[in-house]
């Protein structure tokens, strides 16, 4: 069978390299164009890329066997990525995490079928930020689902799925990473039906879907009058990205960002620092929050505890 893969993000890594060393015939990899990164704006390739650079590990040169065509279109609706990809005559395309909407002209290519792995259970959680959102809301459980492409946002038959449960001390990136750990299982099982010709079609029911937006920086600021078990998990669902935050007095407003936190049987104004000598606690619209990781603008993440001797006396209300 061969294959091209199409994604971009760290989540897909695991995933191309299970299927590098498959007995699949991957033909090309489709990948985002290298970007400047971090303050410093250095030019980077898209982790998908760099995988490949390094290799993959333990994949046979037998299976490889040549150096592996990589595409980085800026569009790949644009004509010229989709005359690249015809005469690869793929009989699958896999995509995972690649940030792009798929075109009809692109959809028609492989013989048998596109598929997309979504980090989520479908259809719960279309969209761009699934793990954040399923932290984020309170649900137990998520999963990875395959799913036949069409032109529409996460909309497509489902294939397979694999459920995991969501723990109470999962962040964003350790579901991010535990789901990349599963989803080679459920893509290598998936071709399998598909080459025994029973790979099922199960419609989802629109009616339940939900939808998860790409996240914004802005997006981890707290809003101290919701509930404290609400900011607790969102504190959990934005670390690494996009980082819950809230603005602090400390001569001047700056910046403190949140890592960890635990929910408390205070109350007080929403925002109001009930306590600033043993430890940090914030009252929320209901409850409060004791923070434990934190990082001030322009230093480095300590404990709130080694915050708090520099920054007691001057601490006010968080906003």
């Amino acid at each position: 069978m061969r294959i091209v893969f199409i994604g971009a993000g760290e989540i897909g890594v695991p995933t191309l390299q299970a299927l590098l060393n498959s007995q699949y015939d991957v033909v090309a990899v489709v990948t985002q164009p290298d970007k400047p990164v971090g303050r410093a704006q250095l030019v980077e390739p898209p982790p998908i890329k760099k995988a490949l650079r390094g290799g993959a590990p333990n994949a046979s040169p037998a299976r490889t066997g040549r150096a592996l065509p990589i595409l980085q279109p800026a569009r790949i609706k644009d004509q010229k990525p989709i005359e690249e990809l015809q005469p690869l005559m793929p009989d699958v395309i896999v995509v995972m995490a690649y940030g792009q909407i798929l075109p009809r002209a692109v959809l028609e290519i492989p013989k048998i079928a596109c598929l997309n792995l979504h980090a989520s259970l479908l259809p719960r959680w279309r969209g761009a930020a699934p793990i954040q959102a399923a932290i984020a809301a309170g649900d137990r459980e998520t999963g990875i689902t395959v799913m036949y492409m069409d032109e529409g946002l996460d909309t497509g038959d489902i294939l397979l799925q694999r459920t995991i449960d969501i723990l109470s001390t999962d962040t964003g990136g350790s579901l991010h990473d535990r789901l990349a750990q599963i989803a080679p299982e459920v893509l290598l099982e998936s071709l399998e039906l598909l080459v025994k010709g029973i790979a099922p079609r199960i419609p989802q029911d629109n009616s339940l879907a939900t939808y998860a937006p790409k996240l914004k920086r802005e997006d981890g600021r707290i809003d101290w009058s919701e509930p404290a078990e609400m900011i607790e998990r969102k504190i959990r669902a934005f670390n690494p990205w996009p980082g819950a935050f809230m603005e602090i007095s400390t001569n001047g407003t700056r910046i403190l960002k949140i890592f960890s936190a635990t929910v408390v049987d205070f109350e007080g104004k929403p925002g109001e620092i009930l306590d600033n000598q043993h430890e940090l606690v914030i009252a929320a619209g209901t409850g409060a929050l004791s923070l434990h990781e934190v990082q001030l603008e322009g230093k480095r993440r300590m404990s709130s505890t080694e915050f708090l001797r520099g920054h007691a006396s001057i601490l006010r209300a968080a906003r």
